[in-house]
């Protein structure tokens, strides 16, 4: 079902905004690895809401639990499920929106699949789906890293026409987490926090860029065909809240460009094959070649704005409502972690997949 990620490493998530609690099962994570519930929650920290003036005001501590797949801190090979407990759920904030479609929001089409829907902050289509995935990325993060020697990172690459100067061979995370944005370039940072400061203010909301690289992936991760390793990124990615496009690479750029000035020429270096440039984004044919990857994805501006709209109720007449309830005026700094996460997901499910057919690291 598409609660569903993964091939051998498979996640699951699970749980509704203002329910309980969210949460995630993951099958396939290798035993013997050591983790707690430490290792977990420095992502999901970069990852909640009332963390800074330019995220949502919902006070959540997002404290993980683990409550199978482990003992004595180390992974047993068993299904690990984690859950984190909703605390700050204010659904009498939504109570017009039982009756009235938001524009630009999933309850429409929720509605129209599945005759019924939880409307309070959006139920299972609201963004605290993705405590899950950042749980379970944590977890392949810490595989790729100490397994693999493989780093995963993301930061804010541009918000609306705000672009940033960022060194993707060597920014540090140190650098993405020096400010509320999650933007490396402290200049552009800087116009970007003032800039979605003003669209709160407004009542609105701004869209924007994150940027993913993978380094230390080495050839041959992937696949040739459907499961490519660009096309698992790609839906890994899309399948986020408000993400509206991603490219790899060199991307749509590369239309500009002639074969001659777009090919990637090998060379021998240091007793590797290695590539003079990088437009490919360390992916030839649907598998790594051991250079850096690198990708973006284009996230919208948030649905929910403070003004009026016109929009239509559940009993289909034509009306109209104003956003209500606490919001993000932008996702990109806190859809850094979860860029993060899928990455991760994509890349150790690959990496084990890798293994079991080819008995390769």
């Amino acid at each position: 079902m598409a609660n569903s990620f993964g091939e051998l490493f498979r996640i699951t998530t699970w749980g509704e905004s203002h329910g309980g609690g969210v949460g995630v099962v993951v099958d396939g994570c290798p035993p013997r690895l050591a983790l707690t519930a430490a290792d977990i929650q420095p992502d999901l920290d970069r990852r909640r809401p009332g963390q800074s003036k330019i995220v949502t005001p919902r006070k959540e501590t997002d404290a993980a639990q683990i409550l199978s797949g482990t003992f004595d801190g180390y992974t047993l090979g068993t299904p690990i499920s984690i859950w984190v407990k909703n605390e700050d759920a204010r659904s009498e904030a939504y109570s017009e929106m039982a009756t009235k479609f938001r524009p630009s929001h999933a309850d429409f089409t929720y509605f129209a699949k599945y005759g019924i829907r939880a409307w309070p902050g959006g139920g299972r289509t609201s963004a605290r789906e993705t405590i899950g995935r950042v749980a379970a990325g944590a977890i392949a993060k810490k595989i790729l890293r100490e397994r693999f020697g493989v780093e995963v990172l993301a930061y804010v690459k541009q918000v609306q026409r705000i672009a940033a100067d960022v060194d993707r061979e060597r920014v540090k995370l140190s650098e993405v987490e020096s400010n509320i944005v999650r933007c490396p370039d402290a200049a552009a940072a800087d116009k970007m926090v003032r800039a979605i400061e003003k669209a709160r203010r407004a009542g609105d909301s701004l869209g924007g860029i994150v940027e993913g690289v993978a380094r230390g992936v080495p050839p041959g991760w992937g696949e040739p065909v459907f499961d490519r390793l660009e096309a698992d990124l790609a839906k890994a990615m899309l399948s986020l809240p408000a993400s509206k496009g991603f490219d790899v690479g060199s991307g749509f750029d590369s239309i500009l460009m002639s074969g001659t000035q777009h090919n990637d020429l090998f060379r021998m270096k240091g007793g590797k094959v290695r590539t003079l440039t990088n437009r490919s984004g360390g992916i030839q044919g649907g598998i790594s070649n051991g250079e850096l990857i690198y990708f973006r994805v284009a996230f919208k501006p948030v649905a929910t704005v403070m003004h009026e709209q016109a929009t239509v109720s559940v009993e289909f007449k034509n009306t109209k409502l104003k956003g209500r309830g606490r919001h993000d005026p932008c996702v990109l700094p806190r859809a850094v972690p979860m860029v993060e996460a899928m990455t991760a997901l994509v890349l150790v499910d690959h990496a084990l997949r890798h293994q079991a057919q080819c008995g390769l690291a």
